[in-house]
């Protein structure tokens, strides 16, 4: 009699419990429609980063240089990172000398596990916890077909575009964990959304692995580190020179002025998700249930087989992609009208110890 009481209370327990998520499941679901479409009309307001330490890859050049720079105008410290000596060194003293802000620049290159951490130390000793982290850097190979692609040139895209962001997360996130402030934004591309080639398959991995952080970072109530996913489709920069789109109209080759603006705009009001343009969220629901040989002939109508075709680009090699200093190098202090600037540029540790 006993056995059979506890059996009946187990039962309404989990049936309760079952309601419960019933009723979670049901409120949630209309209201988070509701919230996607209202936010679709109300934009929510931009968030202030004046004093905040941002950080961004991939800044010599192209889109970030440009992220850098609006972050700049808004008042925020930029720590810039890059594995050319000299086009970072240019891009910092342009950028100290156009805005009141402190600029650090490293010389980094964020494929290399070691190296990030090395250099890690050195931003948080020399300028303090980085508070908005921008996973920026990238490299394409080109127009090869898997098979044909050079083992360097694809070991250089797995480790560059998906493994850095590991490494990069893992040097910044504890500390944005710790004081549960901070943002984490992985820069991907219409690439990491549909599969087209060994490049494409490398921001597959970039999405996966912010979306599972952002998951992970719910589940610890960690609700102070925002994250943000942007999946531009083609800009205009020199990383896809001479590709083209068949439809201009609905699949634009984007301004990257424009672009690293609409990028900016989205990690100031946190969103999880932006793609570039808007007919992108149109394509991903189509993908979402078309089915798989319909998909292909919908991909070949829009360009997306063909698309690398006239790319003319030189693909960036391991043994191109840095200069070696033989002392460590520090970036001239320059005065500017209210405060003092300073940059450092760390030594390109060559150590094949360092590789993934």
């Amino acid at each position: 009699m006993h056995n059979l009481f506890i059996y009946y209370i187990e039962k309404a327990i989990i049936s309760l419990k079952v309601v419960k998520e019933l009723f979670y499941l049901t409120f949630g679901t209309f209201f988070y429609v509701f919230e996607a479409f209202a936010r679709l009309l109300v934009h929510p307001p931009r968030k202030d980063v004046e004093g905040e330490i941002v950080l961004v890859t991939g800044a010599a050049q192209g889109i970030g240089k440009l992220i850098a720079e609006k972050f700049g105008v808004l008042g925020a410290t930029l720590v810039l990172w890059d594995n050319n000596l000299e086009a970072i060194e240019q891009t910092t003293k342009e950028l100290r000398r156009s805005l009141d802000v402190r600029v650090y620049a490293y010389v980094c290159d964020c494929s290399r596990r070691t190296e990030v951490y090395k250099v890690a130390e050195m931003v948080k000793r020399e300028v303090g916890d980085v508070s908005i982290l921008v996973n920026n850097a990238g490299v394409v190979t080109g127009k090869y077909n898997f098979t044909d692609a050079p083992d360097n040139l694809v070991d250089r895209t797995l480790r560059v575009n998906a493994a850095a962001h590991f490494w990069t997360y893992k040097a910044f996130l504890p500390t944005m964990m710790a004081r549960n402030h901070g943002h984490l934004v992985c820069i991907a591309c219409h690439g990491g959304l549909f599969a087209m080639n060994d490049y494409c398959a490398s921001k597959f991995a970039a999405v996966g692995f912010a979306e599972s952080i952002a998951l992970e970072l719910l589940v610890l109530g960690k609700e102070g580190v925002k994250t943000t996913i942007a999946c531009p489709y083609l800009i205009n920069t020199t990383m896809f020179a001479g590709c083209q789109t068949k439809w201009p109209s609905f699949l634009p080759i984007m301004d990257q002025h424009d672009a690293a603006e609409k990028i900016v705009d989205a990690i100031l009001r946190e969103k999880l998700y932006t793609l570039l343009p808007f007919s992108l969220y149109f394509l991903m629901a189509l993908k979402s249930v078309m089915p798989t040989k319909l998909g292909i002939i919908f991909v070949n109508f829009l360009g997306g087989l063909d698309l690398m075709d006239q790319f003319s680009a030189v693909p960036l090699t391991p043994a191109a992609s840095y200069k070696k200093t033989q002392e460590p190098a520090q970036l001239p202090k320059e005065q500017t009208n209210l405060k003092q600037t300073a940059g450092n540029i760390s030594e390109y540790n060559s150590n094949e110890s360092d590789r993934v």
